[in-house]
């Protein structure tokens, strides 16, 4: 084998095909199994626990000792920690935060690569690498190092710098399709016939426009007007066997709460299928078969004296476990009138966050801390 870096290194090396793979499965099903995690976060143990083998054992100098020590110290007791808050807000989903509890295991401190000479032109490649800010190349990758040297953290960093690109990239696809306003960094317009088909949420506003307001305030209330989860609103309509154009062709009819099956179908986790079958969703033979010949359902406790739950909106969070992603019958039954009404809908997308991981992981490994060289370039901290 080349003597190109460590064991343990080489060995995290691994963790790049990794995430491409659930990068995948997060821009496809925004899901991935606990079990997923559990041969990467095995490795990440092993190779922990042989690091710190080598350091204890061998003739590491006591400084670089120490400093791995602290490096691993704050890698497991920050990010860990920093994940599972973010998660707990709401700001990360649970694969996301997994990914980060494995990133802080496996990369405490940073990896070293070493690389054979470049001295192309007597030096040229060397010479352009060292122009990159931040980067001094000495034959080692990643080119940028912080001086605290937390390897996790520089993946965090770099993760949302990634990320943060993500809103221009919604702004400029809005751009070539005409819809340019504040509102275009935060929902892209949907025909309401694809609704099911997208991960995000359906954004409420006043007259249900992105158009109208080019000011900052309106940006503002765009972002305040969060409207139902995707992913819930398939689950609600997986749980009444009811196809989203079968709503939109007799709306009266199944806003009604009369209108609700005596034996509604398990509501699943609201994930799009992905192997060509509509299985979330009832199709328009089993809709009809449904609700062709069945006797209306209204359960007395799911309905107020005037006869009032739209949709069967507040039953159907009655009736299933968990909370649908923090959706409440307010905002289903906002979204439903808007899906009944609109041809065209707005949806804030939701940003597969393992991409711009896997994308900040990569950079890290070869470039090194993004928000570091950004900061070297703006003179802002130490060399």
């Amino acid at each position: 084998m080349f003597d190109i870096a460590s064991g343990p290194d080489t060995l995290r090396l691994l963790a790049i095909p990794f995430f491409a793979y659930v990068a995948v499965l997060d821009i496809r099903t925004r899901r991935v199994p606990n079990r997923t995690w559990i041969p990467l976060a095995a490795l990440a143990v092993l190779l922990l626990v042989w690091d710190i083998l080598r350091v204890m054992t061998g003739d590491t100098d006591p400084v670089t000792r120490q400093n791995f020590y602290i490096q691993t110290l704050i890698s497991i007791g920050l990010v860990i920690p920093l994940a599972y808050v973010f998660w707990l807000v709401g700001g990360f989903g649970g694969a996301d935060a997994k990914a980060f509890f494995v990133v802080a295991v496996l990369f405490p401190a940073f990896p070293v690569y070493r690389l054979w000479e470049w001295s192309v032109n007597g030096g040229a490649v060397a010479g352009a690498l060292d122009l990159l800010p931040g980067a001094t190349y000495a034959g080692t990758l990643p080119l940028v190092e912080p001086s605290f040297g937390v390897f996790s953290i520089t993946v965090l960093s770099n993760t949302v710098v990634m990320g943060s690109l993500y809103p221009v990239a919604l702004a400029a696809r809005n751009t070539t399709v005409g819809y340019v306003s504040p509102g275009m960094f935060v929902a892209k317009p949907v025909a309401w016939d694809r609704a099911t088909e997208e991960y995000g949420t359906l954004l409420q506003m006043p007259e249900r426009s992105l158009r109208e307001s080019l000011s900052l305030s309106g940006l503002r209330a765009y972002l305040s007007f969060r409207g139902v989860d995707l992913d819930a609103l398939r689950m609600y309509l997986r749980w009444r066997g009811l196809s989203l154009s079968a709503l939109r062709e007799n709306p009266d009819r199944f806003r009604n709460p009369a209108s609700l099956p005596p034996d509604p179908n398990r509501p699943g986790d609201g994930a799009i299928p992905t192997d060509g079958r509509d299985d979330e969703t009832a199709t328009e033979e089993t809709t009809a078969t449904a609700f062709g010949d069945a006797e209306p359902w209204a359960p007395e406790t799911h309905l107020v004296a005037n006869g009032d739950d739209p949709w069967g909106a507040a039953a159907f969070l009655d009736d299933i476990e968990g909370s649908a992603y923090g959706t409440s019958a307010e905002t289903l039954r906002d979204g439903l009138d808007s899906l009944a009404d609109d041809d065209v809908v707005w949806i804030s997308p939701g940003i597969p966050f393992l991409v711009p991981l896997f994308v900040g992981l990569v950079l890290a490994f070869v470039y090194g801390d993004l928000l570091f060289a950004m900061f070297q370039a703006l003179g802002i901290g130490a060399a």
